[in-house]
């Protein structure tokens, strides 16, 4: 039987998805702990995919053994499957190393890399561990790319924790980086631009003695310097694959919680964004808690604002309570030194964050853009297709219990070229078009649904979705879709439109990715244990499980490959957990031949159409990974873990290259308890050292492609 590792830290029953409780705290201002936000009766989205997992099973049973006859063993050649590896309890992997400091590398299994599997696919795959290290598969290496304060501008002084200041921090690579990008710079070979999100911070572990009913001025000013966006440029090392950031080049930028930023779109100007400090609605200070984004293919970075409501204090008001504010002071205090953070004294400021954040990296003195048009939610990402014609389309999830994911079709086409005309152009696309929220259907009678995943009567295992019209921006003005609401309400309180239209309930929607081979989109659904808890749907009618702690992704088809579509089928595409559990499903693919896998979180696709799933709060004991699953072919569904990161951190912003891996580690050592003085990790500079969130880069050895 597969040995799992007993869960660490802090058990599920107390923080819902094996997040610490200072994670709750830090992150997300403790949502899982708060009244469930969408309190409407729209549909369930386990109620319209229950009994797909024993579907879609007996229909695959046979073309399974065919692929199992055919294929033989996936992983080591003379192994136990990759998930059955042998893992020792005291938390390193059989044939592990262990510790990884620096920029030193580590291998996960023995023996050489695996020849099967997948293409793209084929190294060993890393055992569930609980080493406080980056762990790799054998024949790779790694570096840390950049840390947590490292000096990028010009004039920004050495990383110093004990006497860290806002102006010196405004200068350093922030901190907790989430989403990342690589983007070629022209005329510089061998040099690739970084841009990665700072979703939040952690003072706990910031500052030496920090009293938490009592943070200085400093510590709160550090903390803003350290929220934001990172520009930095690094160097490619052709023979290894490592990756040195550059300290001090000119494209070189950091976006803070005081950077003025440009609001765009229909809802400029409202009243509803107006402040005392901004009477014109159209310029706000900062960013706050971006999570993942996307790249566009005009050359831009997008960012998603997710967990804003944690910053606002004092709000009585039912709009705020649908996005989870509460009525009390914040965790951070950070309402005792700027008003605009109190929503009884500035009641807009809060209105005026919850968006799809743009950057151009290329220009340093650009002013980056909120787009209202994309809707006022918890963004976790961003994401960007073209139309046939040119136009952008963009999908995002909102990142809460029972709430729903989204798309923006554009009704501007795309330019090319790089004039200051033309990017002036493809930086207003996302200003005009219509925004969607997806209601998905199930194709079996409700009587059939019992809860306990048996087949309906039909045997089908998919269903159909639609896309609702909630409101459409135009260069003229803009139009609402929804009954009772103007197009100015539906872009600030987004959430309430999708309530009123039915749009389906999901499982905390995540990233979002469509395929660049094959034009499927992908739907990372992290988790959800509250339901069958209280008033929320009940476990016994929405899933075989009875709460949905590992999550599941989600395979949408738009009708007739086309972006612009407003009906899609649907598939379950991943249900993840221990793969003994029968509940579990990896698009039929022998699942004794898998990685154990918990709460997707971040996705990305590598040159091959294999998606690559990050993973955010494990519930199998292990800590958190990336892992690669085949999508199509005869291995589709082939899962392998590549990585695992160190104690208490969460896997984030893989990018997927022909020869490199990187990985944001986000917030190592955030375990309960856990401070400067007693940390919880010594990564990624060993004893003695402050932990410090990071990015990381791995390679193979031999210098050739990843997984080939």
């Amino acid at each position: 039987m597969r040995k799992l590792l007993p869960l660490i830290g802090t058990p599920s029953q107390s923080h819902p998805g094996g997040r610490s409780a200072m994670t709750c705290r830090f992150r997300c201002g403790d949502a899982c702990f708060h009244e469930v936000p969408n309190t409407s009766d729209n549909a369930y989205v386990g109620e319209v995919i229950a009994g797909a997992i024993g579907r879609r099973a007996m229909v695959r049973a046979a073309a399974v053994v065919t692929v199992a006859a055919a294929a033989g063993t996936a992983g080591v050649a003379g192994a136990l499957p990759a998930a059955a590896a042998s893992v020792d309890t005291s938390g390193k992997s059989s044939g592990n190393s262990g510790q990884s400091s620096g920029n030193s590398a580590s291998s996960g299994n023995s023996g050489k890399p695996a020849a099967k599997g997948a293409r793209g696919l084929r190294y060993s795959s890393v055992a569930p561990n609980t080493a406080d290290a980056v762990t790799v598969p054998d024949g790779y290496a790694q570096n840390v790319v950049i840390r947590w304060g490292e000096p990028i501008l010009r004039g920004a002084p050495a990383f110093d924790p004990e006497n860290q200041t806002a102006a010196a921090q405004a200068g350093q690579f922030g901190y907790n980086n989430d989403f990342l990008a690589l983007l070629p710079i022209p005329g510089e070979c061998d040099r690739q631009l970084l841009v990665a999100n700072h979703e939040y911070t952690d003072e706990v572990l910031m500052f030496r003695g920090y009293d938490a009913a009592n943070p200085t001025r400093q510590q709160v000013e550090v903390a803003w310097a350290a929220h934001g966006l990172g520009v930095v440029v690094v160097a490619e090392d052709r023979r290894t694959g490592k990756l040195t950031a550059v300290p001090r080049h000119h494209l070189n930028r950091r976006v803070t919680a005081t950077t003025e930023f440009r609001l765009t779109g229909p809802a400029a100007g409202s009243d509803l964004l107006k402040t005392s400090a901004d009477p014109t609605g159209t310029k706000v200070l900062g960013t706050l808690n971006n999570c993942s984004g996307g790249t566009t293919p005009w050359g831009t970075t997008l960012h998603g604002e997710e967990n804003f409501n944690q910053y606002f204090a004092n709000s009585g008001r039912a709009t705020d309570k649908r996005y989870g504010i509460g009525t009390g002071a914040t965790e951070r205090k950070w309402e005792r030194f700027d008003k605009r953070f109190d929503v009884a004294q500035e009641p807009n400021e809060v209105h005026r964050f919850g968006y799809v954040v743009e950057l151009d990296p290329y220009d340093p003195n650009s002013t980056p853009r909120k787009h209202t048009a994309l809707g006022r939610f918890k963004h976790e990402a961003a994401t960007v297709r073209l139309t046939d014609d040119g136009r952008p389309v963009v999908y995002t999830g909102d990142d809460e219990r029972f709430d729903y994911f989204y798309k923006f079709v554009g009704s501007k086409r795309m330019k090319k070229g790089s004039s200051r005309a033309v990017r002036e152009h493809n930086l207003s696309l996302l200003d005009e078009g219509t925004l969607y929220v997806a209601r998905l259907t199930g194709d079996s009678p409700a009587i059939e649904i019992d809860g306990t995943g048996k087949l309906p009567a039909d045997g089908e295992f998919d269903g159909s979705g639609e896309w609702i019209p909630i409101a459409t921006a135009t260069a003229k003005g803009a139009v609402s879709h929804v009954e009772g609401m103007s197009a100015e309400e539906v872009f600030v309180f987004t959430r309430l439109a999708g309530d009123k239209v039915g749009a389906t309930k999901m499982d905390r929607p995540e990233d979002i990715q469509p395929s660049p081979v094959t034009g499927k989109v992908y739907v990372a659904l992290t988790n959800n244990t509250n339901r069958g808890v209280g008033a929320n749907a009940k476990a016994d009618e929405a899933n075989p499980r009875n709460a949905n702690k590992h999550g599941h992704i989600l395979e949408l088809t738009e009708r007739r490959g086309r972006p612009e579509s407003t009906t899609f089928a649907w598939s379950l595409f991943l249900v993840a957990g221990d793969p003994e559990d029968p509940a579990t499903y990896f698009a039929g693919f022998p699942k004794d031949e898998v990685s154990p896998i918990s709460c997707p979180d971040n996705v990305a696709f590598d040159p091959h159409g294999n998606l690559w799933i990050s993973t955010d709060g494990s519930q199998l004991g292990s800590h958190d990974g990336l892992f690669g699953v085949a999508t199509r072919g005869a291995r589709r569904g082939e899962l392998k873990q590549f990585l695992t990161v160190p104690k208490g951190a969460e896997t984030c912003g893989p990018i997927v290259q022909d020869r490199r891996v990187l990985v944001a580690v986000q917030h190592p050592g955030e375990v309960d308890g856990a401070t400067v003085e007693k940390p919880a990790s010594t990564w990624p500079d060993g004893a003695g050292k402050i932990v410090r969130p990071a990015v990381v880069a791995v390679w193979r050895k031999d210098g050739q492609d990843i997984g080939v």
